[in-house]
């Protein structure tokens, strides 16, 4: 029997162990769970934005210089954007090119549904083979994001109290406490934001917390649009059967975009100083199509 991670996940998925979306929105749907998000739920979302009051979820980029050679970043703490300055024409004008990471660990980015394979395909079961090819991504790519994200968005603060243990599983059991703590309930159709407390990183004697399968499951349940959290899977795995249940699951079988590497500081500051942890958020990516995966700028606004 294979131990390869997609092979678990498709066999799981078969055996109707693990939630799918495949087939719910017909075989060509590129949206997944962005489908919740109705009339109705974007509504939801702008009545919360009475103040006017916004906050960034994104991580600052510092770019470095690009000297020479291809942009190949081999660690995590490198910067995800390299930058070439250059000069326009006889004009009294400066501009620049940029070679962006998009799926690095120190930028806040929205993942595509093509980012993630199982057994040779890719959300809702389109072949890889169809889906992504050398000149770009012709199924699951960015070109879903085009009309951008707008829904209600809900933080659940994890870490109100300090950062999650180490290696902590995060559980429906979590997320339901949080509700019941903050006072709000996520509905269909809402962002589900999620704060750890922690930073990336890939130190073995500190294994990272992060989302369990039964939090996935849950948040099928719950008709979660879209996640965004300051971590995600954790690294190490904290189930080595079924590594990565939000890249491994939620993403290529539920369809779920995910925002990776969300900055949560501010906004569970200005949550808990407003006792307000339901808010518009907005999500606005360049409109740059073929990609598995982009960086963005998500806005929480009171």
């Amino acid at each position: 029997m294979s131990t390869e991670p997609g092979d678990a996940v498709t066999q799981a998925a078969n055996e109707q162990e693990f939630p799918s979306n495949w087939g719910r929105w017909g075989t060509d749907d590129e949206l997944g769970t962005l489908n919740l998000i109705t009339e109705e739920a974007r509504a939801r979302g702008a009545a919360e934005a009475r103040t006017g009051r916004a906050v960034s979820l994104a991580q600052p980029i510092r770019p470095a210089p690009l000297v020479s050679g291809p942009f190949t970043p081999t660690t995590q703490d490198g910067s995800p954007v390299q930058q070439l300055m250059q000069y326009t024409g006889s004009a009294p004008a400066t501009a620049d090119v940029m070679l962006v990471t998009n799926h690095h660990v120190r930028s806040t980015h929205l993942d595509a549904l093509s980012h993630q394979i199982l057994d040779g395909q890719v959300y809702p079961g389109r072949p890889l083979s169809e889906s992504v090819t050398p000149a770009g991504v012709r199924h699951g790519s960015t070109a879903a994001f085009a009309a951008g994200i707008a829904t209600r968005g809900i933080l659940l603060d994890l870490a109100f109290d300090g950062p999650l243990p180490v290696g902590h599983p995060v559980t429906s059991e979590d997320f339901e406490a949080a509700e019941a703590r903050q006072g709000v309930r996520l509905e269909s159709g809402d962002a589900l934001v999620v704060r750890c407390g922690w930073v990336h990183t890939m130190d073995p004697d500190r294994p990272m917390p992060g989302i369990s399968l039964d939090a996935v499951r849950w948040m099928h349940r719950s008709g979660v649009s879209l996640y965004a959290g300051d971590l995600g899977d954790a690294d190490p795995p904290l189930d080595s059967a079924v590594p990565g249940p939000l890249h491994r699951v939620a993403l290529p079988l539920l369809g779920m975009p995910l925002i990776d590497a969300a900055e949560l500081e501010e906004l569970a500051a200005v949550c808990a100083e407003s006792n307000r942890y339901a808010f518009l958020l907005t999500v606005a990516p360049p409109r740059i199509h073929g990609l598995t995966g982009i960086p963005v700028n998500p806005l929480a606004i009171f």
